[in-house]
């Protein structure tokens, strides 16, 4: 069946946000009595800010109530807005745009969604000039489960009319390409392959794919039945 929809998710492979979530999760650690290291924050990519709490507190330790919980979540996010709010289009990742280029000129069309966990994806496109670039965008506002479930590709695919065998999903994320194997579809991963063992393809980024390259590869894939 022929690609026809291609999904992304937003931090580490559109831009990286993750220093900012880095940033603001360790200054909620350290008023809290504890630390978290960059290794420990790489297990929170594409976990969602309720669960990436939950897994903070464990880490140091730490029991609250559940609307303490809540509070911690959202002063947590408003010193990441501090941070995001100051993005720029020159934030965006190394080959983006040129592969975004080659997705709107190719024949036949390809449809392309946003499928992130993140609250504050449709801020940060605005940001980077990129909200214009997607045919629909799911965010955590529209979804109840976070990554590896598959929801957030699925309800992109059910948006952008493609069944899951003809979509394919870009993820920088072990939980991300979980997800999206999970919802039947083609998995690039961003980033390295021995950490992304489960993705069908594995880049170091965007700018070393070609739309063309990657159909083709996606049609040897469908071949062996992936």
């Amino acid at each position: 069946m022929p690609i026809s929809a291609f999904l992304f998710d937003l931090d580490g492979v559109i831009v990286d946000t993750a220093v900012f979530h880095y940033q603001a999760w360790r200054r909620m650690a350290n008023e809290l009595g504890f630390d978290i290291s960059h290794e420990f924050n790489e297990t929170l990519k594409g976990v969602s800010r309720m669960d990436s709490l939950d897994l903070i507190l464990a880490h140091g330790g730490v029991t609250l109530s559940d609307d303490r919980k809540l509070e911690l979540a959202t002063q947590k996010n408003d010193w990441y807005l501090e941070l995001v709010s100051r993005m720029t289009p020159d934030e965006i990742l190394p080959g983006v745009a040129g592969f975004f280029h080659q997705v709107k000129h190719a024949q036949p069309p390809l449809k392309t969604a946003l499928g992130s966990v993140s609250k504050n994806a449709r801020l940060i496109l605005e940001r980077i000039h990129m909200i214009d670039d997607f045919d629909a965008i799911i965010d955590g506002t529209k979804i109840t489960r976070g990554k590896p479930d598959p929801e957030v590709f699925l309800n992109g695919a059910a948006e952008l009319g493609a069944t899951p065998a003809e979509c394919v999903v870009f993820e920088d994320a072990v939980a991300g390409i979980e997800a999206a194997k999970r919802a039947g579809m083609f998995a690039v991963g961003i980033g390295s392959p021995d950490v992304l063992t489960e993705a069908d393809l594995v880049v170091p980024s965007l700018e070393h794919l070609t739309v063309v390259e990657l159909l083709a590869a996606v049609q040897r894939a469908q071949g062996l039945g992936y």
